[in-house]
This record gives structure tokens, C-alpha cells and sequence, in this order.
């Protein structure tokens, strides 16, 4: 039986629900997860990461089979899929738990949204707010956050 290493990312790019059903439709992505991450506060909820004093954004994270599709590959969804020029908010939702934010698990994923970054800022008039930071801890959300709206029958919120 062959054996596969799987690679983690993560990203926030706002709301959790729109970004995780994104990386869902990817072939190569095995499984995602939304939660909290870049806070102070350890097993933070949903009700605290909205309060705005934990500094956690909403995140999801992938887990991917690198053979199959590529973190570069991971990136370009990313950047497609939000405004990276907005400080703390996409759309209507205002606040730091919806900064735009890439938590690189190793020194090649840092490499590579660093390149991604500055390629993406070659075509945009405003300059990017992206953090681009090492991974922190991973609080994973409530269970009713998981797959959101896949459990409703719809497969984006975009704004």
C-alpha cells in the first residue's frame, strides 16, 4: 500500500466558511479544518475570536497530498478568493479575526508566499496587508463551523 505525506497550510482570508469550502473543491486536498489561530488565548471560542480580544483570525486549515496539488497551487486559491489589500475585514466583516493572513508550516512555504505575494502585488493599485508569519497554534472551531455550508447546500459566500 503506498504511503502518502500529507503537508499543512494555512490560511485566513475572513470568513472561515467561504475560504474552507474553497479548498474543499481542490483535488489533492484531503481534509480541511476551520479554527482560530495568530491569538493569545488557548481553546478560544467562536463568541471570543467575535469579541475581538483574543487577536485569533479565523483560519482554515488543509491538509494536502503535495504529489497531487502544490502549496503554490494552495496560494493562488487564496489570493483569488479574497481583497489581500483590506486591513482587518473582507466585505462587511470588520475586525482582526478576518485579516488576511498565510501561516507558513516550514521554510519553503514562507519562500514561496513571499513570492507569491509579490507577484499578486505586481497587478494590484493598493498595497497588500497579508501577514506572512510563521504557524502558530491551531485552535480548531465548534463542530457546527465545520464544513458550514457544504452542510447547508451551498458551496460559497463570496461577497
Amino acid at each position: 500500500m503506498e504511503q502518502t505525506n500529507y503537508e499543512t497550510a494555512t490560511f485566513g482570508a475572513g470568513c472561515f466558511w467561504g475560504v474552507e469550502a474553497a479548498y474543499r473543491q481542490i483535488q489533492g486536498v484531503k481534509s480541511t479544518r476551520v479554527g482560530y489561530a495568530g491569538g493569545h488565548t488557548t481553546e478560544p471560542t467562536y463568541r471570543e475570536v467575535c469579541a475581538g480580544n483574543t487577536n485569533h483570525a479565523e483560519v482554515v486549515e488543509v491538509t494536502f497530498d503535495p504529489t497531487r496539488v502544490s502549496y503554490e497551487e494552495l496560494l493562488d486559491v487564496f489570493w483569488a478568493n479574497h481583497d489581500p489589500t483590506q486591513v482587518n475585514r473582507q466585505g462587511p466583516d470588520v475586525g482582526t479575526q478576518y485579516r488576511t493572513v498565510v501561516f507558513f508550516h516550514s521554510a519553503e512555504q514562507e519562500k514561496s508566499a513571499l513570492a507569491a505575494r509579490d507577484a499578486v502585488q505586481e497587478r494590484l493599485p493598493r498595497p497588500i496587508a497579508t501577514q506572512i508569519v510563521p504557524a502558530e497554534p491551531f485552535w480548531e472551531a465548534e463542530d457546527y463551523h465545520q464544513q458550514y455550508l457544504e452542510k447547508r447546500g451551498l458551496s460559497t459566500c463570496k461577497i
